[in-house]
């Protein structure tokens, strides 16, 4: 029998699928330094992991038995892919799986951040019996998404389903990718209904100096942020931003210092530089809405995600 570790956790549906095509499925969390050893001790033959593990050429190496190594999710800079392929084994992801929960994921960021919902959350159970009219002067500056302007970095599945929702609120959508020119982004609605919009992206600088809150979609590809102090200062008075994507993309010192000026008016931010242990300063920043990369962590797209990975993995075997 084929045996399946899924290390960071898989779905139910996921282990259904693979139990009721004959594999075994494993889901006990083994540390990183004893993984190897389970892998050759038990006869693993497909190892699935999520941001948690790293499946590095060391571990390649120790294991000649492994046959797949599976990520449930679209960035896979935890594996040494290149090298798995070069001895001979099958790595797969879920590029689309998650698109729509890191979409909505972005969006809970922007909420939070144009009607202060992350300060308010911390200030109220505090002194919210006490102050309630100060705290209703504090945040009573809000201002709405309709009619500004989103510039979207990186117009893959995720931006396009970004722009989908910035659509939908009567936002302007701007957008920039390397590799894509122009876009038909199509909104479905609940009747049946659809409709059609024609997305020219436009150039990096562009993006940075004609937004009002600027999310990003993009792997780190370098040890250089994407956003620096250079990027920041070319955007708009009081601007948003948003990072769903990858820990350093943003130079974080340099969004620190932005946010302090008043340049960057506030950030949502799910990802960070030094994940799982953050710098407690930008944890602390007072105009940052925060999560603990979550972008994919809805019910449903784990439910996408462990059916995928189990589709290719039975698809592959078989």
């Amino acid at each position: 029998m084929t045996k399946v570790l899924a290390n960071d956790g898989i779905s139910q549906l996921g282990i259904d699928t693979l139990e009721s095509a004959g594999f075994e499925v494993i889901t006990q969390k083994v540390d990183q330094e004893q993984l190897a050893n389970v892998i050759n001790e038990k006869n693993i033959s497909v190892l699935l992991v999520r941001s948690a593990t790293t499946a590095r050429k060391e571990l390649i190496d120790a294991c000649p038995n492994l046959k797949m190594i599976g990520r449930g999710g679209v960035g896979m800079d935890n594996i040494d892919v290149d090298y798995a392929k070069s001895k001979g084994l099958e790595v797969v992801n879920t590029p689309a799986a998650s698109s729509e929960s890191v979409a909505e994921l972005v969006f809970s960021h922007l909420f939070n951040m144009v009607r202060f919902v992350y300060d308010s959350n911390r200030q109220m159970p505090l002194e919210g019996d006490s102050k309630f009219k100060e705290l209703k002067k504090a945040y009573a500056k809000g201002t709405e998404l309709k009619g500004k302007t989103l510039g979207i970095i990186g117009f893959g599945r995720i931006g396009q389903e970004v722009a989908k929702r910035a659509i939908g609120l009567g936002m302007r959508v701007i957008a920039n990718d390397k590799f894509i020119k122009n876009t038909n982004v199509e909104l479905n609605f609940f009747d049946g209904q659809t409709a059609n919009f024609d997305i020219k992206t436009v150039s990096f600088d562009d993006v940075l100096k004609e937004s009002d809150y600027i999310t990003l979609h993009i792997p780190k590809l370098s040890n250089k942020a994407v956003i620096g102090e250079e990027e920041i200062e070319m955007m708009k008075e009081g601007v948003g931003i948003v990072n769903a994507a990858r820990g350093g993309v943003i130079d974080e010192d340099a969004l620190m210092n932005a946010l302090d000026s008043g340049k960057i008016s506030s950030a949502g931010l799910d990802v960070f530089e030094n994940e799982p242990k953050p710098q407690i300063k930008l944890l602390m920043q007072s105009n940052v809405s925060l999560t603990p990369h979550i972008g994919a962590a809805t019910n449903e797209a784990q439910d996408r995600i462990g059916k995928e990975l189990a589709d290719k993995i039975v698809s592959y075997f078989n």
